[in-house]
């Protein structure tokens, strides 16, 4: 009985270090997240979400066939001249964009273009790799959303 103790001691102390790991992992890349943030001068929402009118998490139900025609028509009309589905053209293939990017930095992107190529990590990473910034196109919050919608419906 004394010779078991030991190795009970031991596999206790490796279980308790196995089941604590993966607290410190989360904690660590929240803080890297605050870190990265910081160093943007923005929230730890705007990183992942964009810099812009929308400041908190949209909930998105079934798409809505209406908005979906009212999106395509404005992105034909509006975003066309510089973005394609399926490839790079002035800006980048959209195809997907809904599962690389959250609704909230779509849309905030949508109506803030300007400051997100100057603030944001990501929109100046875009913008490097395109060589141009993307323009208002003076639509409404309503319209952003209906582009977002389109793109959702087009998603594969």
């Amino acid at each position: 009985m004394k010779r078991l103790i030991p190795y009970l001691a031991l596999a206790s102390f490796l279980l308790v270090i196995a089941c604590g790991g993966g607290e410190s992992k989360k904690d660590e890349a929240t803080s890297k997240q605050e870190k990265m943030a910081k160093i943007f001068g923005i929230s730890v929402f705007e990183l992942e979400n964009g810099i812009g009118p929308i400041k908190e998490k949209m909930n998105l139900g079934q798409l809505d066939a209406i908005k979906v025609a009212a999106g395509k028509k404005l992105f034909e009309s509006k975003c066309s001249q510089c973005h394609k589905f399926d490839e790079k053209y002035t800006g980048p293939a959209l195809r997907n964009v809904t599962k690389r990017r959250t609704p909230e930095y779509i849309v905030n992107n949508i109506l803030n273009p300007d400051e997100m190529a100057n603030k944001h990590p990501e929109a100046k990473k875009l913008v490097a790799l395109h060589a141009t910034k993307m323009t208002f196109q003076n639509v409404t919050q309503e319209d952003a959303m209906n582009i977002l919608e389109y793109f959702r419906s087009e998603e594969k």
